[in-house]
């Protein structure tokens, strides 16, 4: 069975609930994302998300909200699994908050990943963006419409599954004419690495996010460059806080955004399908 292909064929769906509170949900995750909360919803949303979770059987709520209401999800049985200072215009936090609602997805917690985890923190060297030297074989730059085709591709040959479509050139078009910025690095004029920011403008954060790179050029540094590159050009664009969900087995993504000093602030457990199975995520940020 190609596990991509029926990854793709049950693959969440992204919705408005409410008066326009943003959720993710589907069999892919078995779970209910809160991606974005209306103010005008407030914490009336959590019985919608609920009822939403149960009646589809899924086994996880996992939802991303202002530290004002945390404490009404709190009363509600959710806990805090990680947190964002300044995540709203530099100012107010986000609370990443999950309520499981199988104990099976509690099972086989990947315990070797938290303890290799524990002496990356320890252990990983922060690296200054003055010691990042980009390879004068390679070109760098913010990708577009043109090159839509290939980040597909890319993507193809990299991820097993993924939680959003990002195999289908179509869905890469409408995220880059929204809010989604894709950059990569070619070599003789072929793509071999990207990675995306997700900006939200009106929040002035942006997070970090699908980075891949060929199998024959990794080990190469390309995502410390190309995060470098993106940080820079997100603070000329007025963005304060950078941030990522990335994979806990991932130890080379791990490294990439502790050399570039985001701070570790939570593990995600049992959050996202990616890659063939359901796995737990780490959740970093900078401010800048």
């Amino acid at each position: 069975m190609n596990v991509f292909r029926e990854g793709m064929k049950m693959q969440d769906r992204i919705e408005k609930i409410g008066f326009g509170t943003i959720i993710q949900h589907g069999e892919l995750n078995k779970r209910v994302y809160l991606m974005k909360l209306d103010k005008r919803d407030g914490s009336e949303i959590i019985e919608q998300i609920n009822t939403l979770a149960r009646a589809n059987n899924y086994s996880k709520i996992f939802c991303k909200i202002p530290q004002q209401y945390a404490p009404q999800f709190l009363a509600n049985g959710f806990f805090v699994e990680a947190q964002i200072p300044g995540f709203y215009k530099g100012d107010q936090a986000a609370f990443f908050m999950s309520k499981f609602l199988n104990s099976d997805r509690l099972l086989d917690i990947e315990t070797d990943s938290l303890i290799e985890l524990s002496a990356l923190l320890k252990k990983t060297k922060v690296l200054k963006s003055g010691d990042i030297r980009k390879d004068s074989s390679v070109e760098l730059s913010r990708l577009t419409k043109e090159d839509l085709d290939l980040i597909a591709a890319i993507y193809r040959k990299v991820f097993a599954s993924y939680p959003f479509p990002i195999h289908d050139p179509d869905y890469i078009l409408e995220t880059m004419e929204n809010n989604v910025q894709y950059f990569g690095i070619k070599a003789k004029g072929k793509l071999i690495a990207l990675a995306s920011a997700e900006v939200d403008k009106e929040s002035q954060n942006a997070e970090m996010t699908d980075f891949a790179t060929l199998p024959a050029y990794q080990g190469k540094n390309l995502s410390v460059l190309l995060l470098n590159a993106m940080e820079n050009e997100m603070k000329a664009q007025g963005i304060k806080t950078l941030y990522t969900i990335a994979r806990l087995k991932s130890v080379g993504m791990n490294k990439t955004f502790i050399r570039r000093n985001y701070i570790y602030s939570g593990t995600l457990i049992k959050n996202t399908q990616i890659s063939g199975g359901i796995e737990s995520m780490n959740v970093y940020y900078k401010n800048i």
